[in-house]
Formats: structure tokens, C-alpha cells, sequence
């Protein structure tokens, strides 16, 4: 299986690592518009075929499939181009800035017939996985109530850098640089998480957002600060579960942690996930009544990039799909949209008698 690797970012990186631990596997090009950056990520992972642009690779055509790990933006252009070429993909998380270009690309993917997958990298955790097993099998009854949140702390801490003087955390603030805010960046993850947890789909959101100020005036050199900074959402899933899903930059405390609390009539599990770390506990039978927690075990499983090669080699398609991706980017696509409804009747000019 020959892989194109398209970016040379900090995730492009770990794509390269990961598909070339896989047995089978070659990374067989490497595409980067800048010069500089592409011979240090040619050099980095030995591979033979560098490209300035994705035309050229896709002129040349001797790759099997692709990891899309190009800028958010970015993607809808970049796969479309690859799945007209027949080029089973791998793409970066979020699959596209709107629902009606993510189900643009999953159309695409299924009408070609080529493998289509999304790294979410949560889906790589055991507990997640360990959760959902448990719910399909009827562990904890019939899902009632939730409540998950991802929690980041870089806006009042240093520990992944200062991001008041630093670019790679500056762009995530501003829209006109690309971001979407915490929602767009790590929303995703969070509402694949708790559904995929649940083994059921969101039907229906009620969302706010926040946006904090952080600089006089909003703004720090070219980067004007006016992404969301906090969400919160209710949700209601087609099981008839209620709950609630939040995101922000403030949690402090927590670095980068997901935590999904899930109720159900017979029982109650609680995940705990990092990008390194992972728990379940659960409370089901006798325990109830004297609402004691059990550590439930964990094994080991598939990480998104072993998956994506097994399909490839199988033609099997894996999970999450871009479909999947496309239908949380709809539910993204709806809180964005009651954000920006609420805000137009805040600034509507009040009704007289």
C-alpha cells in the first residue's frame, strides 16, 4: 500500500509515524508548497517522490491512497481532487468547514467506491471503545440522561506555550485566519465522542457560545481574537437520551481531556480519555444502591490509522467514515447557526407599539 502524505505539519508528522509503523505499508511521496519545509520532511521519513503541489502527485499517480493533512479549509478542494482520481483517503478532522461540502466529499467517496475515513483520534481509546460496547450490549438499560465536555486550558495556562506570542495558537482565534473556535477545532471530537459512545445519533441541539475578551481590543498584532471560546449544548439523541455537551479553553486544570458521564436505567459508566490516558468505571446491579464504581478493564484497540489500512487491503470501509464526519459537521453547522440567529435579534432594533 503506497501512501501520499499531503502536508508536513506537527500532524502530518504523526500520520507519517503511524502508517509507516504499519507492516505493508510505504510512504511513497510527500506534497508541501514550500521548498524549505518539504526537504526537511522528505529527509525526516525517507520518501523517495517530493511535490510542490498536489497536481503534480496526482500527475505522477503512483500512490494508492492519501493522508489529507492540509489546513481545514483545505480539505473539501484537496479530496475532491483525490477521490476524482480514484485515491482512497484519509482526512484530517473536521472533514470539511460546512455540512454541504463534508456531504459533498462522502457522496463523492461512495459513488467512487474508493475507502473514505476521518481521523478522529479519540476513537483510537479504549475506554471509548469499551463504552460503547457496553451500551449496545444493554449494560446500563436504556440511556437516559448525559453529560460529556472536552476541556482545554491553554488560554490561562503555559503549558503547551504562550499563546499570546505564538502563531501555530493565535490562528485558532481568529476567523479570518481559518478558525472556527473551540467548536470548530475541538467540538468535533466531542460530539463524535459522546454519540459514538451512546450508540446513537443527535436529533436535535440547542446551542450558546461565548467569546471572551483577551486583549485590548480584541486583537494581537494581525490576529483579531473573535472565535468562540466556550460552548455549551443540549442534546437530544434518537434514543430519546437528554444531556448536555460543552467545550472550552478555560477548563483549568485539565490540559486536554475528555470526560463522558452516561445514566441509564440499569446503570451508569463514566469515560475518562486524554490523548495518552484513558478510564472507565461503571455502576450497574447491586451497585446501585449504594452507588458504588467498578474500574471496568481495558484491552487495547485499532488506532484510526491501523483501521484505514485494513480497509484499504480489505475494501472494506472502516469508521468513522466521511459520512459520519459529514453528520457532525451538521450538528456544528446548527449551533453556529443559533449563534449567529440569536445575535441578529440582539442587534434588531427594538419594536414600538
Amino acid at each position: 500500500m503506497r501512501v501520499l502524505i499531503l502536508g508536513s505539519g506537527s500532524m502530518a508528522e504523526q500520520h507519517a509515524r503511524s502508517f509507516m509503523a504499519e507492516e505493508g505499508v510505504l510512504l511513497a511521496a510527500a506534497v508541501e508548497p514550500n521548498a524549505e519545509r518539504r526537504a526537511v520532511f522528505g529527509a525526516m521519513f525517507e520518501i523517495p517522490k517530493l511535490f510542490a503541489s498536489l497536481d503534480e502527485a496526482l500527475a505522477w499517480g503512483e500512490f494508492d491512497a492519501c493522508a489529507n493533512v492540509t489546513p481545514d479549509a483545505v480539505h473539501h478542494p484537496t479530496t475532491m481532487a483525490l477521490l476524482a482520481a480514484g485515491k482512497h483517503v484519509f482526512c484530517e478532522k473536521p472533514l470539511a468547514t460546512s455540512y454541504p461540502l463534508a456531504i459533498e466529499m462522502a457522496e463523492a467517496a461512495e459513488k467512487r467506491g474508493v475507502i473514505n475515513m476521518v481521523n478522529f483520534t479519540y476513537r483510537n481509546s479504549p475506554a471509548l471503545q469499551r463504552a460503547h460496547a457496553l451500551v449496545e450490549a444493554g449494560a446500563i438499560g436504556e440511556v437516559r440522561h448525559f453529560d460529556a465536555a472536552y476541556l482545554q486550558s491553554w488560554l490561562v495556562g503555559k503549558h503547551w506555550g504562550d499563546w499570546r506570542t505564538e502563531s501555530r495558537w493565535l490562528w485558532r482565534l481568529s476567523e479570518k485566519h481559518g478558525s472556527k473556535g473551540v467548536l470548530g477545532d475541538v467540538g468535533v471530537h466531542i460530539v463524535d465522542f459522546a454519540s459514538f459512545a451512546m450508540a446513537s445519533d443527535i436529533v436535535g441541539v440547542e446551542s450558546r457560545l461565548r467569546t471572551f475578551a483577551k486583549a485590548p481590543g480584541d486583537k494581537i498584532g494581525d490576529y483579531t481574537l473573535d472565535v468562540n471560546d466556550s460552548v455549551v449544548m443540549t442534546a437530544e439523541l434518537a434514543n430519546g437520551a437528554l444531556g448536555t455537551i460543552s467545550a472550552t479553553r478555560y477548563a483549568t486544570g485539565h490540559a486536554n481531556d475528555l470526560v463522558l458521564n452516561i445514566y441509564g436505567t440499569e446503570g451508569a459508566l463514566e469515560v475518562r480519555t486524554t490523548a495518552r490516558e484513558w478510564s472507565l468505571r461503571i455502576c450497574a446491579g447491586a451497585d446501585i444502591d449504594t452507588q458504588t464504581w467498578q474500574e471496568v478493564p481495558l484491552e487495547p484497540v485499532a488506532t484510526t490509522y491501523q483501521r484505514f489500512v485494513a480497509a484499504v487491503k480489505s475494501g472494506e470501509n472502516g469508521v468513522p467514515s466521511f459520512r459520519r464526519a459529514a453528520e457532525i459537521q451538521r450538528i456544528l453547522d446548527l449551533c453556529f447557526a443559533q449563534d449567529e440567529a440569536r445575535r441578529l435579534a440582539a442587534a434588531a432594533p427594538a419594536a414600538t407599539a
